[in-house]
């Protein structure tokens, strides 16, 4: 049975006695470690002392390979401390289909004689001085079994029923923590996704708190600030060059917010034209309130995204991709990206250093491969296109740190 004696604050879990703050402690990092991987090796870590094991192990298998896995070790051995890939031999093992959340040890499946003349364990386990294991394989909704391995050497006593009763009690906040790692590992990978392909068509992104100060930005915004051609930064807060494009500015930001919380009745500006020093088109800017989670308050919170965008900036195509995309030569490729950049065929063929009398058959080429007979289709076609969303570096980027920085929340599986 378990006790709690609030005297001497210690709990007795299954025959293993611990302290109130011992127990905390380790609860709180294995739910910690839904956070990243290194929170996830203090869990593992803690896991390993607790059960005074020599290692303490996360494997994640790669379908389709065999002999290697994803792990996460923690012990004495090279790798310790991050996820990375070493030998595993699943199909040599005599635990590769043990029953889904549940502890077992050697003895569960086979006697000591038979342990000792295993191939896995005169062939692996002996070599990195495995004796005794305790193991479960534990299910996580959509990302199959992670299985958690903790070992002791020759020299150690075995693992005994108290120790699989503590494993048992263990599991489900296991079970949780790496659910919700991977889940966050999920978003955090296709908010990336979803950013970079901002980032390649050009727009600059921020994202401000209720203040109107900056806290994240991408790398087409950082670039456009550090111009300072019609905004700027300040600080962490945004300026415009003009004072009356300034009061604007920050007025939208307001009523963006003020409508969100439905103090600002109907549908208010959304958008802002912003004049810019050098005579450019003016920018044009966005705004949209970000949805509010009904659990968060305080400063600080994200509550706003701004798009802006640069009219009269060259598009962001990616060579390749262009080439790939219209079956073009190099040479029809090059041309045709400088007319999407709004020049005029004579001074595209000045830009690329070739007669004019070349570019028009470049152009006729082209024009044959897209299907259309003006210039200003083309240019349409161009723009409309996926050429801007290539792989390649279409952005030449600037200093990388964000305003606030931001924890990665990486899944296992992207390691």
């Amino acid at each position: 049975m378990n006790t709690i004696t609030t005297a001497s604050d210690v709990i007795e879990l299954q025959g293993i006695n611990l302290s109130l703050d011992h127990y905390d402690h380790l609860i709180s990092c294995i739910h910690d470690g839904a956070l990243d991987a290194q929170r996830l090796y203090e869990a593992v870590e803690q896991l390993r002392r607790l059960f005074s094991a020599n290692y303490a192990t996360l494997i994640l298998r790669i379908p389709g390979v065999e002999n290697i896995a994803l792990m996460l070790v923690a012990g004495e051995v090279e790798g310790s401390g991050t996820v990375r890939y070493f030998d595993y031999f699943h199909n040599d093992s005599p635990f590769s289909h043990m029953p889904a959340d549940a502890s077992f040890t050697i003895d569960d499946v086979m006697s000591q004689s038979e342990w000792e003349a295993n191939a896995y364990y005169t062939d692996y386990a002996k070599n990195n001085d495995v004796y005794h294991i305790l193991g479960a394989d534990i299910t996580t909704p959509e990302d199959g079994l992670l299985r958690i391995r903790i070992t002791r050497s020759h020299n150690q006593p075995a693992f005994n029923p108290s120790d699989k009763a503590m494993c048992n009690r263990l599991l489900p906040h296991l079970r949780r923590s790496l659910h919700v790692h991977n889940l966050l590992g999920r978003s955090e990978s296709l908010g990336s996704v979803y950013a970079e392909a901002i980032n390649r068509l050009s727009v600059a992104t921020l994202v401000l708190d209720e203040t109107g100060c900056v806290l994240q930005l991408n790398d087409v915004a950082r670039q456009m600030l550090a111009q300072a051609d019609g905004i700027k930064l300040v600080g962490t807060r945004l300026e415009a060059s003009y004072p009356s494009d300034n009061r604007e500015l920050h007025k939208l930001i307001r009523d963006t917010l003020e409508q969100q919380s439905g103090e600002l009745p109907g549908e208010g500006r959304e958008a802002l034209s912003i004049a810019r020093p050098s005579g450019e088109v003016s920018l044009g800017v966005v705004v949209e309130a970000l949805p509010v989670s009904d659990w968060a308050e305080g400063k600080g919170r994200p509550t706003v995204i701004m798009y802006i965008r640069d009219s009269v900036g060259r598009s962001q195509a990616d060579n390749r991709v262009t080439k790939e995309l219209f079956n073009f030569t190099p040479a029809e490729t090059a041309l045709a990206l400088e007319l999407a950049n709004g020049l005029s065929l004579e001074e595209a063929a000045e830009n690329l250093g070739i007669m004019r009398n070349t570019a028009r058959a470049h152009l006729r080429a082209i024009f044959s491969k897209t299907g259309v007979r003006r210039q200003a289709e083309l240019v349409r076609v161009m723009l409309n296109s996926v050429v801007s969303l290539g792989k390649g570096k279409v952005m030449p980027l600037a200093a990388k740190p964000a305003l606030t920085p931001r924890p990665e929340l990486r899944s296992l599986r992207t390691h």
